[in-house]
């Protein structure tokens, strides 16, 4: 058995060489972000993005960063959608002419983006405007660490397998991330080693399954296991590092994840590959996800930004920023069948953006440097 820490074989998987998100097509052949399911989503973006070009006075240039882009494809649309919007009175240079776009991914660029979005692979600093990062933190890599009769350690797996077994001591920085953020009962006493599990035992993965990213919701409630955490400081230490290459504005994280009071017994470590759920074998075969501890990863932020965070839900986030998913007036169906239709549709779209239990349920966690996010935010 070839086991190392889950951090370093989850960041080989997912963006080494031939990692999952490097070489292969992209995300949206494997599972829907928001971005994916609907225009919606952009839109509502492009409302925020609105919204904040007049909270910092329009300036020149306006920074869009996307980081975790996947193929560009939010920056396409709030590209199309500068270019088809008003420009307000009080700006002297449309913003369509002001906007610097820049997609920040490891992947090589896509032969068809257009030349006006930059292509990085770190966030520039001293960015003016906004910083998203759309379903990225469950993908930075993170250790998984287990109690065990001498205290809590790593638990190690081999990537090949996905076996795995316990290996050493959290460091003292690790073991105070999870008695400050993840706060569980003491540890219990290992059983006798001759029936102590090695091989963590997986969920089925016989057949396909839906795609709202709430499959590992409370997983190990349903399995009825607990002990394993999966310790979020590189996560922490990666939106501190993102949020720190803000001048002015706002950064936004969305994302699907979990406060101290409610964490998931034994983690949401999970796979995904072609649309469906699978083992999270860290071998480069599929995508290697976990929720977000949401709370923690803001207080990082806050700390770097040295003012507060605000923190919604995407539902209640879509609906401030104009997203309406109530369906359209019957008679409209009389006087114009087909416009009926695509209000319908559109409604149907914002619907799944924003059911509390789907992709409504998602985070939205906006950390401001030098702006008010109250205004941005008001219905």
């Amino acid at each position: 058995m070839n086991a190392i820490r889950w951090r370093d074989a989850m960041g080989t998987a997912l963006y080494g060489q031939h990692g999952f998100f490097v070489s292969g097509s992209g995300p949206a052949d494997h599972f829907r972000t928001s971005v994916h399911a609907s225009p919606a989503f952009a839109a509502a973006v492009f409302r925020l993005v609105s919204r904040l070009d007049a909270a910092l006075d329009f300036p020149t240039p306006f920074d869009v960063v996307d980081v975790g882009a996947g193929r560009g494809e939010l920056l396409r649309a709030l590209a199309a959608l500068a270019h088809g919007s008003a420009t307000p009175d009080t700006a002297a240079t449309p913003l369509a002419h002001r906007l610097r776009l820049t997609a920040v991914e490891l992947a090589p660029r896509p032969a068809d983006l257009p030349p006006a979005i930059a292509w990085t692979t770190e966030p520039p600093t001293g960015i003016t405007g906004l910083l998203t990062a759309t379903e990225w933190l469950d993908n930075v890599p993170l250790d998984v660490a287990v109690p065990t009769d001498t205290g809590w350690r790593y638990h190690l797996v081999d990537p090949s397998t996905g076996e795995e077994t316990p290996g050493p001591p959290l460091t003292p920085q690790d073991l105070t991330w999870l008695t400050t953020w993840h706060p569980t009962p003491p540890p219990t006493p290992a059983p006798p080693p001759s029936t102590a599990p090695v091989i963590k035992r997986f969920a089925s993965t016989e057949g396909p399954e839906p795609d709202a990213n709430l499959l590992i919701t409370g997983r190990g409630e349903r399995e009825g296991r607990g002990g394993r955490v999966e310790v979020g400081r590189s996560r922490d230490e990666a939106w501190g590092r993102a949020v720190g290459r803000l001048r002015r504005g706002v950064a936004l994280a969305v994302d699907y994840g979990h406060l101290r009071e409610r964490r998931p017994v034994d983690g949401t470590l999970t796979g995904y590959r072609d649309g469906r759920q699978v083992p999270p074998v860290p071998d480069g075969s599929c995508d290697i996800t976990a929720h977000v501890a949401i709370d923690s990863v803001a207080a990082a932020g806050a700390q770097v930004a040295g003012c507060a965070y605000t923190l919604v839900s995407q539902r209640e986030a879509l609906l401030a920023l104009g997203a309406d998913g109530g369906r359209p007036a019957l008679t409209l169906a009389g006087t114009d069948p087909a416009g009926y239709v695509r209000a319908l549709a559109a409604a149907s779209a914002v619907a799944e953006l924003t059911d509390p239990a789907g992709l409504g349920g998602h985070h939205w966690l906006l950390q401001p440097v030098g702006v008010a996010v109250d205004a941005l935010m008001a219905r």
